[in-house]
């Protein structure tokens, strides 16, 4: 009976480890951040947040919809909803309560949303200028070249980026493979090929600024996008997907071009949006961004066709 009852915690713990695996780490802090928001307004009005019921759950989307946007309340909704199934409580998110308020709250508030302004060309050659023109060691502009350009030219998300490995790395006659071994949308580690290919400016070349890097930083195994300790030297720690945005902000203000509206998402973005502005069709955009859906891939095609298929075009005045 004890070696059941033994075989049974070892099976539990195994289901437990399945389950928080089944989710990105990333995933499972957002769940567990927005779960401690929703905790805290029930603690204030005295209400259970674990489990909870439809009506709670709709009170604090009414509450949230004060000051935050429509995506907002819907991520929130489904973090609620994790938290309770990883903790075994059953929370119906469909009822009629919580699906018809979220209804009315888009038909007042609007349903569009103003996302990040993208990175395209003309920011993407000031930012490569501006590093260009800094006083500092070479090694560290060719550093954040690569990273910008990189990122830019592959479409990459920022946890993406930091994550390149040497060994994710095939320089080939055309130009650059970059295996990515594991990407939000590809939660199973199942891997994709991003293939850059050389540009005709040597100056805002993603490819040939990344060998350069690795030619300078003498890196052959390991991250390929490390930080600087004090002195400039190079250490082995990888950096951060929010130094990404950090550096992309310098930048852009040492350029004068006003920072505010620009995120780690402007990268990928960008190259999406200049990509469908010079004609390249949603497949080999999401080829090159490994997006599952079309839906946010012709949200940047329609974007970049604003003017381009304008029917005030037509217009003679």
């Amino acid at each position: 009976m004890s070696k059941l009852t033994t075989n049974l915690k070892s099976l539990h713990e195994a289901t437990l480890n399945n389950l928080k695996s089944s989710k990105a780490n990333n995933t499972l802090r957002a769940y567990k951040s927005d779960f401690k928001d929703f905790g805290a307004f029930c603690a204030k009005h005295g209400l259970n947040s674990l489990p909870t019921e439809p009506k709670i759950v709709s009170l604090y989307l009414t509450h949230l919809s004060k000051n935050s946007k429509i995506s907002t309340l819907r991520r929130r909704l489904v973090s609620i909803s994790m938290v309770h199934k990883l903790k075994g409580h059953y929370l119906d998110t469909k009822h009629p309560i919580i699906v018809e308020n979220l209804m009315g709250i888009r038909r007042v508030k609007g349903s569009i949303q103003k996302g990040k302004k993208p990175i395209l060309i003309n920011h993407l050659k000031s930012i490569i200028n501006v590093i260009n023109e800094q006083k500092t060691e070479e090694i560290k502009k060719l550093r954040d070249k690569s990273l910008i350009l990189i990122g830019f030219g592959g479409g990459f998300r920022r946890t993406e980026l930091i994550s390149i490995d040497h060994e994710d790395l095939e320089f080939v006659p055309e130009g650059l493979k970059i295996i990515i071994k594991k990407s939000k949308t590809d939660q199973f580690g199942e891997g994709m090929v991003k293939g850059l290919p050389y540009f005709t400016n040597d100056i805002y070349c993603p490819v040939k600024n990344l060998k350069k890097w690795l030619e300078i930083s003498k890196i052959n195994s390991g991250p390929i996008f490390r930080r600087f300790s004090k002195g400039s030297s190079l250490t082995n720690q990888r950096l951060t997907d929010q130094s990404v945005v950090l550096l992309m902000k310098e930048y852009l203000n040492l350029a004068g071009i006003e920072n505010k509206n620009f995120a780690g998402h402007s990268l990928r973005s960008g190259f999406a949006t200049v990509a469908a502005e010079s004609g390249a069709d949603e497949r080999s955009i999401m080829a090159m961004t490994g997006h599952k859906t079309t839906q946010m891939v012709r949200r940047y095609i329609r974007e970049a066709n604003i003017f381009k298929n304008n029917a005030l075009n037509k217009v003679k005045i």
